[in-house]
């Protein structure tokens, strides 16, 4: 029994040495886990520490630039479905290039009055690259004034914003005509404002088969910056007599008075075709705050009889006339401008004539001191 005591307490020192031998290897070199550092630290140093580059944003319309407030003010105008330019600038004024996002946002208007809403540019250190920023308000838009927000960033970098504003002008009159078929009609558009000193009077008659026949006008009563005073687009696609007699033929007639603001320009246009290939004319008048200017354009292919007849008059400054009459199968491009920069001054009446000139002041002043006597 004693023996069998002994074995038991032998055995158990055994397994004691065994577990702390065990102990001691478990930092030897045939250990099979890794040795931890007694402290692990779980911090990482951020990519971008505080920001040292920086970028600049400016917004401005696209031309030269204004003279006066007011015209800074006119020329933000435009009318539904017309486009406006901005140009969009970001300067990055840090010491490393950098790749920018631009975003376009607004609180007033849709994002799809802009072109573009979101673009990325490479630009060097010291640098300002730019955009071109198109702003057409649909034909449902409401007049007034539009604000937008053009945001700027990029990594490890301080953004920037800008800001850009335009208004949106209402059309007075608008005539819209889009025609297709075969047989006759008639149309008749005449447009006269006092207030913008134009005239269009338009005649037509139509006997024939035509794929597409379109005639198009907008008027704008006191008219800002850029926007048209008064336009009109026309369009002939396929146009052919089919029975003997048939023809195409209309009379059109535009006058833009000097005396009420326009640019005293008339054009008048004849014809009497059998068969028009197709037809793309336009005419533009000006006479808002920017500039006053009248411009026709049209590309023509036709058989038959064509006449245009355009003049400017400006008493006492200039006189254009051209006059063109064609016969046969012709195909036409032509472009007309007219501009009116006036030089004159508003006209003096009687005495107040007089007291501008040292002769006519003289006289002035005997014939008050004559009036006084009697």
């Amino acid at each position: 029994m004693k023996r069998f005591l002994l074995i038991l307490i032998f055995m158990a020192s055994v397994a004691s040495a065994t577990v702390e031998d065990l102990g001691e290897s478990s930092n030897g070199m045939n250990s099979v886990w890794p040795t931890l550092p007694e402290s692990t630290s779980l911090y990482l140093p951020s990519p971008c520490p505080e920001p040292e580059d920086s970028l600049k944003v400016t917004v401005g319309l696209v031309g030269p630039k204004a003279s006066s407030s007011e015209e800074e003010r006119d020329a933000r105008y435009v009318t539904q479905g017309k486009t406006l330019e901005f140009l969009v600038s970001v300067k990055n004024e840090g010491s490393s290039s950098l790749q920018s996002e631009i975003c376009v946002s607004s609180d007033s208007c849709p994002p799809e009055w802009f072109d573009w809403t979101v673009k990325s540019l490479q630009i060097p250190p010291g640098s300002t690259r730019s955009e071109r920023l198109l702003v057409t308000p649909d034909m449902a838009a409401v007049a007034g004034r539009y604000d937008f927000t053009v945001d700027a960033s990029a990594k490890c970098s301080k953004s920037s914003s800008g800001t850009g504003y335009f208004y949106v002008q209402d059309l007075d009159y608008a005539s819209e005509t889009a025609i297709a078929g075969t047989g006759q009609f008639r149309l008749n558009k005449n447009v006269h404002s006092m207030n913008s000193g134009i005239r269009s009077d338009k005649e037509i008659l139509f006997s024939g088969t035509v794929d597409a026949l379109v005639k198009n006008e907008y008027l704008v009563d006191q008219s800002k910056g850029k926007n048209p005073t008064f336009e009109e687009l026309d369009a002939v696609d396929n146009y052919n007599a089919i029975l003997p007699g048939d023809a195409l033929i209309g009379v059109e007639s535009f006058k833009s008075s000097a005396i009420f603001g326009g640019v005293g320009a008339k054009l008048q246009q004849n014809y009497d075709v059998q068969q028009m290939e197709f037809k793309s004319q336009s005419f533009n008048l000006q006479t808002g705050s920017d500039k006053k200017t009248a411009e026709f354009k049209t590309a023509d292919n036709f058989t038959g009889f064509y006449l245009i007849d355009a003049k400017q008059i400006a008493p006492g400054q200039k006189s254009l006339k051209e006059h063109e009459e064609y016969l046969g199968s012709f195909e036409i491009n032509r472009k007309i401008i007219f501009r009116n920069k006036p030089a004159w001054k508003t006209p003096c009446s009687e005495l107040d004539c007089m007291k501008s000139s040292n002769s006519g002041s003289k006289f002035a002043e005997a014939l008050k001191a004559f009036a006084e006597s009697a």
